[in-house]
């Protein structure tokens, strides 16, 4: 499974997709929203802990934690700044209690986290780059410097602001990821199960690119792109035509890459990725 998910404000997202696809060669499917409106993040939290077929490998395209190990803290300056991914969650979790669908807005308008963040009306936080730091886009985790070394251009979590920010989906996944607690590992953050379902990061394009897109070109608004990409995957089309909306095309592709990637060992085990790095800035599955 992939989900394409939304950072944005209220309570129903058309910028949510799930794609599932299961063993062999089949079509992925699109799974529909419980509510005409969309889903909304509280409808693919229930998914997930009550509706998720067995096994199933599941793919959140948003970062899954902030930068750690640039400053060896998320918050340098901070007085009992977190210092593990799931103690990030906890923290995201409890400032925003009771916002609106698993909006994070609270969090990043927060005096103490707020000065880290790149915010709408050019409020750029004193602490947003770090002294030392040249990244135009922002701190970046281990991870996303492994995604640019592929070809894409990530940008900082920290950052919320313009069209290539994932930083508003990724506070609020960070919210579902701390309600998924004691239903299902997250990899790397907790170890891979030997069976079962459990959920990792991914990021779409590097499955786009898989299947011979250019990362500058991943997004696919036609069927006929969406069909020839299923196929350089190994999957059969969907053998539909028209115009397709971008979120439901990055589900289903990358619901068939992760299908054939999820046998690949090596993508389980990428070189930088320490035991303590796991359990504090996580990883992209596919970023080598």
């Amino acid at each position: 499974m992939a989900i394409d998910w939304s950072g944005a404000r209220g309570r129903h997202h058309k910028g949510i997709a799930l794609g599932l696809c299961g063993q062999g060669t089949g079509a992925p499917a699109l799974l529909s929203p419980p509510s005409p409106r969309g889903w909304s993040r509280e409808a693919v939290l229930r998914y997930l802990r009550e509706d998720l077929p067995a096994r199933t490998l599941v793919g959140l395209d948003l970062g899954i934690a902030l930068p750690f190990a640039d400053a060896g803290t998320f918050f340098p300056g901070l007085a009992q700044s977190p210092d593990t991914a799931r103690a990030l969650w906890a923290r995201i979790d409890r400032i925003c209690e009771g916002e609106e669908d698993l909006g994070a807005n609270a969090f990043v308008d927060h005096p103490d986290f707020a000065p880290y963040f790149r915010r709408h009306g050019g409020r750029e936080g004193a602490r947003f780059h770090l002294p030392a730091s040249d990244h135009r886009r922002g701190r970046l985790r281990v991870t996303e410097a492994a995604q640019a070394r592929l070809g894409c251009k990530p940008y900082s979590n920290f950052n919320l602001v313009g069209a290539a920010q994932v930083g508003k989906s990724s506070l609020t996944g960070m919210r579902l990821l701390h309600r998924l607690t004691g239903t299902l590992p997250v990899w790397p953050i907790d170890p891979l199960p030997p069976s079962g379902s459990v959920v990792c990061e991914i990021y779409t394009t590097l499955a786009a690119v898989e299947a011979g897109r250019r990362a500058g070109r991943a997004k696919i608004t036609e069927r006929g792109e969406l069909d020839r990409a299923l196929d350089a995957l190994g999957s059969q089309p969907r053998g539909e035509t028209g115009p397709i909306d971008d979120h439901s095309a990055d589900a289903l592709v990358t619901s068939a890459w992760l299908r054939g990637a999820a046998a690949r060992r090596e993508l389980w085990h990428p070189p930088e990725l320490t035991p303590e790095l796991a359990t504090r800035e996580g990883w992209t599955f596919g970023a080598l």
